[in-house]
């Protein structure tokens, strides 16, 4: 296999579970990521929500860091909007001074919840969430222990300065996001499951290489994956995504049409909520690897994270286990044998 596989978990929280059951269950993937062989484990961030336990991507790589041993655990990604770039640098220069060389750093840009929550985020700051490239190249500056002599800050440093820094990743979905990747020299995400257009994707994929050839193209995919076509395409079939058009002309994606309702209230201003099928890769494993195959050639991806939303926590690991590097390289094998056996 050409290209790297990583997962990421939202911690979702089925119905009739709780908080408690949705992280053990994050913890319990992170340690079969390890064992299957993926190149990474990430958590995402989302807010005020009784359908996703993760609202912390800090406190929650801590501890799976400390529940595993050797696989890269990071943010999928700290909505840095809400923060100061110095603390998100000092959070992941402890967690990196812990486990060296184990530890990603995503940010994004979306809110990670509706309106309240933005506002509860930003309470008694000056924030309004719009100097998202200045306080991204800041963070960039501090893991790197490079604030310049002319900034206002000159001198401050992240401590503790870990032995090996963090790995920065931009999150996006859009060809301006991979402009400002490219730019600052930083790995690219591009969000599928988010923006499943492919004209968008090929125009960022171009964008990033174009500016940054030697930088590290990943997209975030969602897909499902079944012992056959019809069980994953009917797992697949059940999920939706909802696109909440403010009038102002942001566009901002959720998963329930309540969700979608209660963005557009809490936004204050007219909107139009439009229900699409999810963008879900589905089917047999020998399916979903020629997709990403085929992606990985035509858009030049060093490496898949793979997003399954799917509200059972059985079907979920056994999709990633059927998608593991370990389980493609057995396929692999498999093939091979059988290719001698017949010749």
């Amino acid at each position: 296999m050409s290209y790297q596989l990583g997962l990421l978990d939202q911690s979702p929280i089925p119905e009739g579970a709780s908080a408690f059951d949705a992280l053990q269950q994050t913890v319990r993937l992170a340690q079969k990521a390890e064992e299957w062989g993926y190149s990474r484990f990430w958590v995402s961030e989302h807010h005020n929500t009784e359908q996703l336990a993760g609202s912390s991507p800090e406190v929650l790589i801590s501890y799976l860091l400390a529940r595993t041993n050797s696989i890269r655990i990071g943010s999928g990604g700290v909505m840095l909007q809400h923060y100061s770039p110095f603390k998100v640098a000092e959070n992941f220069h402890v967690l990196s001074s812990l486990a060296p060389g184990r530890v990603d750093l995503g940010v994004g840009k979306a809110p990670g919840g509706l309106p309240l929550s933005t506002k509860a985020l930003q309470f008694g700051t000056m924030n309004d969430g719009k100097d998202f490239k200045e306080r991204f190249v800041f963070l960039k500056k501090l893991i790197e222990d490079s604030v310049d002599e002319r900034h206002p800050l000159a001198g401050i440093r992240a401590t503790p300065i870990p032995p090996e820094k963090p790995e920065m990743f931009l999150l996006g979905a859009s060809p301006q996001s991979a402009q400002l990747a490219a730019d600052l020299g930083v790995a690219f995400v591009f969000g599928l499951f988010l923006n499943g257009d492919m004209k968008v994707l090929e125009e960022a994929a171009h964008v990033y290489r174009k500016g940054y050839p030697d930088g590290r193209f990943l997209v975030s995919i969602a897909v499902v994956a079944a012992p056959s076509q019809q069980e994953a395409e009917q797992l697949a079939g059940e999920q939706k995504i909802f696109k909440v058009h403010l009038q102002s002309g942001r566009t901002v994606t959720v998963s329930t049409l309540e969700q979608a309702h209660a963005f557009g209230k809490q936004a204050d201003e007219a909107y139009e909520v439009e229900e699409q099928a999810s963008n879900i890769i589905a089917g047999t494993p020998l399916y979903v690897k020629n997709v990403l195959t085929n992606f990985h050639k035509k858009y030049q991806v060093d490496e898949f994270i793979l997003h399954t939303p799917l509200q059972k926590a059985e079907e979920r690991l056994r999709s990633f286990q059927l998608l593991s590097p370990i389980h493609s390289n057995e396929d692999d094998k498999s093939e091979e044998r059988d290719e001698e056996y017949v010749s």
